[in-house]
């Protein structure tokens, strides 16, 4: 059988990195993409030991000719976009990029794979803010959206778009709605990592405090690497469909501060400060998914819960310091 090849949109992020691996260890040919090769660090590559298995390209997800050139360039079988605007606090300071990098980045790879005309098969990353507040009943597929953010508006839009084309044209498109899902290689501008790496840090005596926002939010929290599984296996079905991908499981970010905490033998209330600054506008207190049809249509394993998610990026942290 000819080998695949698969085209990562955005691989320099966490899951882009989980996904090469993943992809890598199926056999594939990865190809991946950032905004600029050659200022990019590759950092989770390297953390990975994969960048030399990997060939890599600029691509601007918002200009169709930059999109257009590099699938027809790479001829993937798959295409899997992990690009755009990946901040929800952000794209309240910037909701014109998180519309263009996010709807209009997907509508690009959309029209390009309808003007080729090849049987390729096309992922596209969603996001649980789509939903808004889940309220006590867990989001699943048939939930509607409503979405609170421009990230999520943008979000909405690109999955809505997929399902359009899906339909209009026979396009083996789909949308994995992932709740949040973490590991070691988060970048500390998320609240997991910022809470992990500062009781580390606290434990080591390099940090005598650690700023946060709204601890009473929960959330659904999963552990990266088995979410990116449930992406490629999205991408074996005969026929496309959207899935979400969620743990079931909801807990708050106050729970997730003290096991982190408990982890270093650190009592959190002697040095968390909540810092107002950082509370979003209409923030989503309650979030939490349904992931029983992917459990079911995808066989997808029941995936690791916010415990030992935490125990596993706590672990990896404190190797820093034990050196």
């Amino acid at each position: 059988m000819a080998v695949k090849k698969a085209l990562i949109i955005g691989i320099t992020g966490q899951d882009g990195a989980y996904l090469a691996k993943h992809l890598l260890s199926k056999g594939y040919e990865v190809t991946g993409s950032s905004r600029d090769v050659m200022a990019s660090s590759f950092e989770n590559l390297n953390a990975l030991g994969i960048r030399a298995q990997v060939k890599l390209l600029s691509v601007s997800i918002n200009d169709f000719r930059s999109v257009f050139n590099a699938i027809q360039q790479v001829d993937p079988d798959e295409i899997y976009n992990l690009a755009g605007q990946t901040s929800v606090g952000l794209s309240f300071d910037q909701p014109v990029e998180a519309i263009e990098s996010i709807a209009i980045g997907a509508l690009n790879i959309l029209e390009v794979i309808r003007l080729l005309n090849k049987p390729v098969r096309f992922y596209n990353a969603g996001s649980s803010e789509c939903f808004g507040d889940t309220g006590s009943a867990p989001a699943n597929e048939q939930t509607p959206f409503a979405p609170r953010s421009p990230y999520a508006v943008a979000k909405s839009t690109a999955k809505w778009l997929i399902n359009s084309y899906r339909e209009s044209y026979g396009l083996h498109a789909c949308t994995g709605i992932l709740f949040n899902h973490e590991s070691p290689l988060r970048p500390e501008r998320f609240v997991t990592q910022k809470i992990v790496a500062g009781a580390a840090r606290i434990k080591a005596g390099q940090l005598s405090t650690l700023q946060l926002g709204n601890l009473d939010i929960s959330r659904d929290w999963g552990w990266a690497p088995e979410y990116i599984e449930a992406m490629w296996l999205m991408m074996q079905l005969d026929q496309p469909d959207d899935f979400v991908i969620a743990t079931g499981r909801q807990e708050s970010l106050k729970y997730f501060v003290a096991k982190a905490f408990e982890y270093f033998d650190l009592d959190w209330q002697q040095y968390v400060e909540i810092e107002p600054s950082f509370f979003r506008p209409n923030e989503i207190i309650t979030s939490v998914g349904n992931p029983d049809k992917a459990i079911k249509t995808l066989k997808w394993n029941k995936p690791a819960d916010v415990d030992g998610v935490i125990t596993m990026m706590c672990a990896e942290q404190a190797k820093k310091y034990s050196q």
